[in-house]
Protein backbone atom coordinates (compact mmCIF):
# COMPACT_ATOMS: atom_id res chain seq x y z
CA UNK A 1 0.00 0.00 0.00
CA UNK A 2 1.44 3.36 -1.02
CA UNK A 3 0.97 5.77 1.82
CA UNK A 4 1.19 9.04 -0.12
CA UNK A 5 -1.60 8.40 -2.63
CA UNK A 6 -4.16 10.49 -0.79
CA UNK A 7 -5.05 12.27 2.41
CA UNK A 8 -7.55 9.59 3.48
CA UNK A 9 -4.98 6.79 3.24
CA UNK A 10 -2.38 8.88 5.04
CA UNK A 11 -4.74 9.94 7.83
CA UNK A 12 -6.09 6.42 8.29
CA UNK A 13 -2.62 4.95 8.61
CA UNK A 14 -1.19 7.51 10.99
CA UNK A 15 -4.16 7.28 13.38
CA UNK A 16 -4.05 3.49 13.16
CA UNK A 17 -0.35 3.36 14.04
CA UNK A 18 -0.86 5.84 16.89
CA UNK A 19 -3.73 3.80 18.35
CA UNK A 20 -1.75 0.56 18.12
CA UNK A 21 1.32 2.22 19.60
CA UNK A 22 -0.65 3.53 22.61
CA UNK A 23 -1.72 -0.09 23.29
CA UNK A 24 1.88 -1.27 23.04
CA UNK A 25 3.09 1.50 25.34
CA UNK A 26 0.44 0.43 27.84
CA UNK A 27 2.20 -2.93 28.14
CA UNK A 28 5.71 -1.46 28.02
CA UNK A 29 4.96 0.86 30.95
CA UNK A 30 4.68 -2.12 33.30
CA UNK A 31 8.20 -1.41 34.57
CA UNK A 32 6.75 1.64 36.37
CA UNK A 33 4.53 -0.63 38.49
CA UNK A 34 7.59 -1.65 40.52
CA UNK A 35 6.04 -0.65 43.86
CA UNK A 36 3.51 -3.45 43.21
CA UNK A 37 5.70 -5.92 41.32
CA UNK A 38 8.38 -5.87 44.05
CA UNK A 39 6.05 -7.15 46.80
CA UNK A 40 6.73 -10.91 46.33
CA UNK A 41 10.49 -10.36 46.48
CA UNK A 42 10.15 -8.47 49.74
CA UNK A 43 7.64 -10.80 51.40
CA UNK A 44 8.73 -14.20 50.02
CA UNK A 45 12.45 -13.71 49.43
CA UNK A 46 13.23 -11.30 52.26
CA UNK A 47 15.18 -8.89 50.08
CA UNK A 48 15.53 -5.45 51.69
CA UNK A 49 13.89 -2.20 50.61
CA UNK A 50 17.29 -0.80 49.60
CA UNK A 51 18.08 -3.85 47.44
CA UNK A 52 14.73 -3.51 45.69
CA UNK A 53 15.10 0.27 45.39
CA UNK A 54 18.42 -0.29 43.67
CA UNK A 55 16.66 -2.53 41.15
CA UNK A 56 14.34 0.34 40.20
CA UNK A 57 17.33 2.67 39.85
CA UNK A 58 19.14 0.18 37.62
CA UNK A 59 15.97 -0.33 35.58
CA UNK A 60 15.79 3.39 34.87
CA UNK A 61 19.50 3.43 33.95
CA UNK A 62 19.14 0.61 31.44
CA UNK A 63 15.86 2.07 30.20
CA UNK A 64 17.82 5.21 29.25
CA UNK A 65 20.66 3.18 27.76
CA UNK A 66 18.03 1.29 25.78
CA UNK A 67 16.88 4.60 24.32
CA UNK A 68 20.37 5.25 22.97
CA UNK A 69 20.60 1.69 21.65
CA UNK A 70 17.17 2.08 20.05
CA UNK A 71 18.28 5.22 18.22
CA UNK A 72 21.38 3.42 16.93
CA UNK A 73 19.51 0.28 15.89
CA UNK A 74 16.71 2.13 14.13
CA UNK A 75 19.28 3.84 11.89
CA UNK A 76 21.37 0.72 11.31
CA UNK A 77 18.80 -2.05 10.91
CA UNK A 78 15.51 -0.15 10.65
CA UNK A 79 12.65 0.43 13.05
CA UNK A 80 11.02 -2.97 12.43
CA UNK A 81 14.04 -5.03 13.46
CA UNK A 82 14.82 -2.64 16.30
CA UNK A 83 11.29 -3.15 17.64
CA UNK A 84 11.64 -6.93 17.28
CA UNK A 85 14.92 -6.78 19.22
CA UNK A 86 13.12 -4.96 22.02
CA UNK A 87 10.44 -7.67 22.04
CA UNK A 88 13.01 -10.42 22.58
CA UNK A 89 14.88 -8.56 25.33
CA UNK A 90 11.86 -7.24 27.26
CA UNK A 91 9.81 -10.42 26.94
CA UNK A 92 12.58 -12.81 27.92
CA UNK A 93 13.79 -10.54 30.75
CA UNK A 94 10.36 -10.30 32.36
CA UNK A 95 9.65 -14.02 31.90
CA UNK A 96 13.02 -15.07 33.35
CA UNK A 97 12.29 -12.96 36.44
CA UNK A 98 9.54 -15.46 37.16
CA UNK A 99 12.11 -18.25 37.53
CA UNK A 100 14.18 -16.51 40.23
CA UNK A 101 14.71 -17.88 43.71
CA UNK A 102 15.82 -16.16 46.89
CA UNK A 103 19.49 -17.02 46.38
CA UNK A 104 20.92 -14.00 44.59
CA UNK A 105 19.37 -10.57 44.11
CA UNK A 106 21.90 -9.84 41.34
CA UNK A 107 19.92 -12.15 39.06
CA UNK A 108 16.90 -9.85 39.56
CA UNK A 109 19.05 -6.93 38.44
CA UNK A 110 20.10 -8.90 35.36
CA UNK A 111 16.67 -10.08 34.23
CA UNK A 112 14.38 -7.21 35.25
CA UNK A 113 16.69 -4.18 35.19
CA UNK A 114 19.15 -5.05 32.43
CA UNK A 115 17.15 -7.20 30.02
CA UNK A 116 13.59 -5.90 30.49
CA UNK A 117 14.72 -2.31 31.15
CA UNK A 118 16.97 -2.28 28.08
CA UNK A 119 14.29 -3.84 25.85
CA UNK A 120 11.57 -1.44 26.93
CA UNK A 121 13.97 1.50 26.54
CA UNK A 122 14.64 0.46 22.93
CA UNK A 123 10.91 0.19 22.23
CA UNK A 124 10.19 3.54 23.91
CA UNK A 125 12.65 5.43 21.72
CA UNK A 126 11.77 3.66 18.48
CA UNK A 127 8.01 4.03 18.90
CA UNK A 128 8.01 7.68 20.00
CA UNK A 129 10.50 8.89 17.38
CA UNK A 130 8.77 6.96 14.58
CA UNK A 131 5.13 7.68 15.38
CA UNK A 132 5.71 11.36 16.19
CA UNK A 133 7.15 11.79 12.68
CA UNK A 134 3.62 11.15 11.36
CA UNK A 135 2.19 14.06 13.38
CA UNK A 136 4.10 17.28 12.63
CA UNK A 137 0.81 19.13 13.10
CA UNK A 138 -0.13 17.50 16.42
CA UNK A 139 3.21 16.60 17.95
CA UNK A 140 2.22 17.44 21.51
CA UNK A 141 -1.04 15.49 21.30
CA UNK A 142 0.69 12.51 19.68
CA UNK A 143 3.44 12.22 22.27
CA UNK A 144 0.94 12.91 25.05
CA UNK A 145 -1.22 9.97 23.95
CA UNK A 146 1.82 7.67 23.76
CA UNK A 147 3.02 8.81 27.19
CA UNK A 148 -0.48 8.38 28.59
CA UNK A 149 -0.49 4.73 27.54
CA UNK A 150 2.95 4.25 29.09
CA UNK A 151 1.93 5.92 32.34
CA UNK A 152 -1.47 4.20 32.69
CA UNK A 153 0.14 0.76 32.77
CA UNK A 154 0.60 0.84 36.54
CA UNK A 155 -3.14 1.14 37.07
CA UNK A 156 -4.32 -1.47 34.59
CA UNK A 157 -1.55 -4.06 34.45
CA UNK A 158 -0.24 -3.27 37.94
CA UNK A 159 -3.59 -4.04 39.56
CA UNK A 160 -4.02 -7.13 37.39
CA UNK A 161 -0.59 -8.31 38.50
CA UNK A 162 -1.55 -7.68 42.14
CA UNK A 163 -4.62 -9.90 41.69
CA UNK A 164 -2.63 -12.53 39.80
CA UNK A 165 -0.11 -12.75 42.66
CA UNK A 166 -2.98 -13.89 44.90
CA UNK A 167 -4.35 -16.36 42.34
CA UNK A 168 -3.12 -19.73 41.15
CA UNK A 169 -0.61 -18.00 38.90
CA UNK A 170 1.33 -16.70 41.92
CA UNK A 171 4.23 -14.36 41.24
CA UNK A 172 6.11 -16.78 38.96
CA UNK A 173 3.21 -17.34 36.59
CA UNK A 174 2.42 -13.63 36.60
CA UNK A 175 5.92 -12.62 35.54
CA UNK A 176 6.02 -15.30 32.84
CA UNK A 177 2.64 -14.14 31.51
CA UNK A 178 3.82 -10.52 31.48
CA UNK A 179 6.92 -11.59 29.55
CA UNK A 180 4.85 -13.38 26.93
CA UNK A 181 2.52 -10.38 26.61
CA UNK A 182 5.47 -8.01 26.12
CA UNK A 183 6.95 -10.23 23.44
CA UNK A 184 3.64 -10.46 21.58
CA UNK A 185 2.72 -6.76 21.58
CA UNK A 186 6.23 -5.51 20.77
CA UNK A 187 6.50 -8.13 18.05
CA UNK A 188 3.11 -7.03 16.70
CA UNK A 189 4.07 -3.37 16.43
CA UNK A 190 7.23 -4.34 14.53
CA UNK A 191 5.00 -5.55 11.67
CA UNK A 192 3.45 -2.11 11.15
CA UNK A 193 6.02 0.40 12.36
CA UNK A 194 7.55 2.55 9.60
CA UNK A 195 8.59 6.12 9.06
CA UNK A 196 6.70 8.30 6.55
CA UNK A 197 8.31 8.33 3.13
CA UNK A 198 10.09 11.47 1.98
CA UNK A 199 7.28 12.40 -0.43
CA UNK A 200 4.44 11.64 1.97
CA UNK A 201 2.22 14.69 2.39
CA UNK A 202 1.52 15.47 6.04
CA UNK A 203 -0.20 18.58 7.46
CA UNK A 204 2.11 21.03 9.17
CA UNK A 205 1.59 22.82 12.46
CA UNK A 206 -0.01 26.25 12.22
CA UNK A 207 2.20 28.94 13.70
CA UNK A 208 0.45 31.17 16.22
CA UNK A 209 2.55 34.21 16.97
CA UNK A 210 1.75 36.24 20.08
CA UNK A 211 3.57 38.12 22.79
CA UNK A 212 4.65 34.89 24.52
CA UNK A 213 5.78 33.04 21.40
CA UNK A 214 9.47 32.20 21.23
CA UNK A 215 10.96 33.49 18.00
CA UNK A 216 14.22 31.92 16.93
CA UNK A 217 15.63 30.34 13.80
CA UNK A 218 14.58 26.73 13.40
CA UNK A 219 17.64 24.51 13.01
CA UNK A 220 18.50 20.82 13.15
CA UNK A 221 21.26 20.39 15.73
CA UNK A 222 23.47 17.33 15.74
CA UNK A 223 23.92 15.61 19.08
CA UNK A 224 27.42 17.09 19.40
CA UNK A 225 26.10 20.58 18.73
CA UNK A 226 23.26 20.08 21.21
CA UNK A 227 25.66 18.99 23.95
CA UNK A 228 27.70 22.19 23.54
CA UNK A 229 24.63 24.39 24.19
CA UNK A 230 24.17 25.70 27.73
CA UNK A 231 20.41 25.53 27.12
CA UNK A 232 20.69 21.73 26.93
CA UNK A 233 22.40 21.37 30.30
CA UNK A 234 20.01 23.74 32.04
CA UNK A 235 17.08 21.77 30.66
CA UNK A 236 18.74 18.46 31.52
CA UNK A 237 19.19 19.40 35.18
CA UNK A 238 15.73 20.93 35.60
CA UNK A 239 14.10 17.88 33.99
CA UNK A 240 16.18 15.53 36.16
CA UNK A 241 15.10 17.36 39.33
CA UNK A 242 11.44 17.62 38.27
CA UNK A 243 11.39 13.94 37.27
CA UNK A 244 13.04 12.92 40.55
CA UNK A 245 9.96 14.02 42.50
CA UNK A 246 7.61 11.63 40.71
CA UNK A 247 10.23 8.93 40.23
CA UNK A 248 10.93 8.79 43.97
CA UNK A 249 7.27 8.73 44.95
CA UNK A 250 6.51 5.96 42.45
CA UNK A 251 9.19 3.76 44.02
CA UNK A 252 7.53 3.90 47.46
CA UNK A 253 3.96 5.07 46.74
CA UNK A 254 2.28 2.03 48.29
CA UNK A 255 4.34 2.20 51.49
CA UNK A 256 3.80 5.97 51.73
CA UNK A 257 0.04 5.51 51.66
CA UNK A 258 0.26 2.79 54.32
CA UNK A 259 2.32 5.11 56.54
CA UNK A 260 -0.52 7.66 56.76
CA UNK A 261 -3.18 5.10 57.63
CA UNK A 262 -4.37 3.65 54.31
CA UNK A 263 -5.56 0.05 54.29
CA UNK A 264 -3.62 -2.37 52.06
CA UNK A 265 -6.33 -2.44 49.38
CA UNK A 266 -6.57 1.35 49.28
CA UNK A 267 -2.78 1.72 49.20
CA UNK A 268 -2.61 -0.55 46.15
CA UNK A 269 -5.45 1.37 44.51
CA UNK A 270 -3.65 4.66 45.14
CA UNK A 271 -0.67 3.36 43.16
CA UNK A 272 -3.13 2.97 40.30
CA UNK A 273 -4.57 6.44 40.89
CA UNK A 274 -1.04 7.82 40.74
CA UNK A 275 -0.62 6.03 37.41
CA UNK A 276 -3.88 7.46 36.03
CA UNK A 277 -2.80 10.98 36.96
CA UNK A 278 0.59 10.21 35.43
CA UNK A 279 -1.15 9.31 32.17
CA UNK A 280 -3.44 12.34 32.30
CA UNK A 281 -0.46 14.60 32.97
CA UNK A 282 1.22 13.34 29.83
CA UNK A 283 -1.68 13.97 27.48
CA UNK A 284 -2.65 17.28 29.14
CA UNK A 285 0.92 18.55 28.87
CA UNK A 286 1.08 17.49 25.24
CA UNK A 287 -2.12 19.40 24.48
CA UNK A 288 -0.85 22.43 26.39
CA UNK A 289 2.32 22.45 24.31
CA UNK A 290 0.20 22.64 21.15
CA UNK A 291 -2.02 25.43 22.54
CA UNK A 292 0.13 27.47 24.94
CA UNK A 293 3.64 26.83 23.64
CA UNK A 294 6.78 25.65 25.43
CA UNK A 295 7.41 28.53 27.86
CA UNK A 296 4.00 28.63 29.52
CA UNK A 297 3.63 24.85 29.59
CA UNK A 298 7.00 24.22 31.25
CA UNK A 299 6.34 27.05 33.71
CA UNK A 300 3.02 25.50 34.76
CA UNK A 301 4.59 22.03 34.98
CA UNK A 302 7.45 23.11 37.26
CA UNK A 303 5.09 25.05 39.54
CA UNK A 304 2.92 21.93 39.78
CA UNK A 305 5.99 19.90 40.79
CA UNK A 306 6.66 22.26 43.73
CA UNK A 307 3.01 22.18 44.83
CA UNK A 308 2.89 18.36 44.58
CA UNK A 309 6.00 17.89 46.73
CA UNK A 310 4.82 20.49 49.25
CA UNK A 311 1.35 18.99 49.71
CA UNK A 312 2.70 15.46 50.02
CA UNK A 313 5.22 16.68 52.61
CA UNK A 314 2.32 18.27 54.51
CA UNK A 315 0.46 14.95 54.49
CA UNK A 316 3.50 13.21 55.96
CA UNK A 317 3.90 15.82 58.71
CA UNK A 318 0.21 15.77 59.64
CA UNK A 319 -0.37 12.06 58.99
CA UNK A 320 -3.39 12.97 56.86
CA UNK A 321 -4.58 10.37 54.36
CA UNK A 322 -6.86 12.78 52.40
CA UNK A 323 -3.99 15.24 51.93
CA UNK A 324 -1.74 12.34 50.90
CA UNK A 325 -4.26 11.32 48.23
CA UNK A 326 -4.29 14.88 46.87
CA UNK A 327 -0.48 14.93 46.94
CA UNK A 328 -0.23 11.63 45.06
CA UNK A 329 -2.66 12.85 42.40
CA UNK A 330 -0.71 16.09 41.90
CA UNK A 331 2.58 14.16 41.89
CA UNK A 332 1.21 11.92 39.15
CA UNK A 333 0.18 14.93 37.06
CA UNK A 334 3.55 16.64 37.53
CA UNK A 335 5.49 13.46 36.82
CA UNK A 336 3.43 12.85 33.70
CA UNK A 337 4.42 16.27 32.38
CA UNK A 338 8.15 15.43 32.45
CA UNK A 339 8.52 12.95 29.55
CA UNK A 340 6.23 15.07 27.39
CA UNK A 341 8.39 18.10 28.19
CA UNK A 342 11.47 16.14 27.11
CA UNK A 343 9.93 15.23 23.76
CA UNK A 344 8.49 18.64 22.96
CA UNK A 345 11.54 20.57 24.20
CA UNK A 346 14.05 18.56 22.16
CA UNK A 347 11.88 18.82 19.06
CA UNK A 348 11.35 22.58 19.44
CA UNK A 349 14.94 23.51 20.32
CA UNK A 350 17.03 21.03 18.33
CA UNK A 351 14.90 19.97 15.36
CA UNK A 352 13.68 16.69 13.87
CA UNK A 353 16.59 15.44 11.79
CA UNK A 354 18.58 14.09 14.75
CA UNK A 355 15.59 13.81 17.06
CA UNK A 356 15.87 10.09 17.91
CA UNK A 357 19.42 10.40 19.27
CA UNK A 358 18.94 13.83 20.84
CA UNK A 359 15.75 12.63 22.54
CA UNK A 360 17.46 9.55 23.99
CA UNK A 361 20.33 11.72 25.32
CA UNK A 362 17.96 14.15 27.03
CA UNK A 363 15.94 11.23 28.36
CA UNK A 364 19.03 10.14 30.31
CA UNK A 365 17.92 12.65 32.94
CA UNK A 366 16.01 9.61 34.23
CA UNK A 367 19.31 8.11 35.36
CA UNK A 368 20.00 11.10 37.60
CA UNK A 369 16.39 11.09 38.79
CA UNK A 370 16.53 7.38 39.65
CA UNK A 371 19.70 7.85 41.72
CA UNK A 372 17.91 10.62 43.61
CA UNK A 373 15.12 8.09 44.26
CA UNK A 374 17.77 5.80 45.78
CA UNK A 375 19.02 8.69 47.95
CA UNK A 376 15.43 9.26 49.13
CA UNK A 377 15.20 5.57 50.02
CA UNK A 378 18.40 5.89 52.08
CA UNK A 379 17.04 9.00 53.83
CA UNK A 380 13.89 7.04 54.61
CA UNK A 381 15.94 4.28 56.21
CA UNK A 382 18.20 6.71 58.11
CA UNK A 383 15.50 9.02 59.49
CA UNK A 384 12.73 6.44 59.80
CA UNK A 385 10.13 8.56 58.02
CA UNK A 386 9.24 10.39 54.82
CA UNK A 387 9.83 13.96 56.04
CA UNK A 388 13.51 14.13 55.05
CA UNK A 389 12.98 12.65 51.55
CA UNK A 390 10.19 15.13 50.80
CA UNK A 391 12.17 18.12 52.05
CA UNK A 392 14.84 17.13 49.53
CA UNK A 393 12.26 16.67 46.75
CA UNK A 394 10.66 20.05 47.52
CA UNK A 395 14.08 21.74 47.29
CA UNK A 396 14.76 20.04 43.94
CA UNK A 397 11.38 21.22 42.62
CA UNK A 398 12.22 24.82 43.55
CA UNK A 399 15.62 24.58 41.81
CA UNK A 400 13.92 23.15 38.71
CA UNK A 401 11.54 26.14 38.65
CA UNK A 402 14.44 28.62 38.91
CA UNK A 403 16.33 26.88 36.10
CA UNK A 404 13.20 26.93 33.97
CA UNK A 405 12.91 30.72 34.33
CA UNK A 406 16.46 31.11 33.00
CA UNK A 407 16.00 28.75 30.02
CA UNK A 408 16.70 30.57 26.75
CA UNK A 409 16.88 29.81 23.04
CA UNK A 410 19.64 27.36 21.97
Amino acid sequence: MKLNTGNNVKNTYRWFILTLSVLVMLFAGIIYAWSILKVPFESDFGWTKQQLSLNFTLTMCFFCIGGLVGSFLSHKIGVKLASLTSAVLAGSGMALTGFLNSGNVVLLYLTYAVMAGLGIGIAYNVIISTVSAWFPDKKGLCTGCLMMGFGASSLLLGNLAESAFQSGLAFRGTYILLGVALFVVLGLISLFLKRPEADTFLPTAKKKVNSSTEVFESKDYTTKQMLTRFSFWRAFVLLAFATAVGNSVISFARDLALSVGAQVTLATTLVGVLAVCNGLGRILTGTMFDILGRKKTMLIATILTIVAAGITLLSVITGSLPICIIGLCLTGLSYGSCPTMVTAFVSAFYGQKYFATNFSIMNCNLICASFIATVCSSLLESFGGYTAPFILLLALGIIAFILNLSLKRP
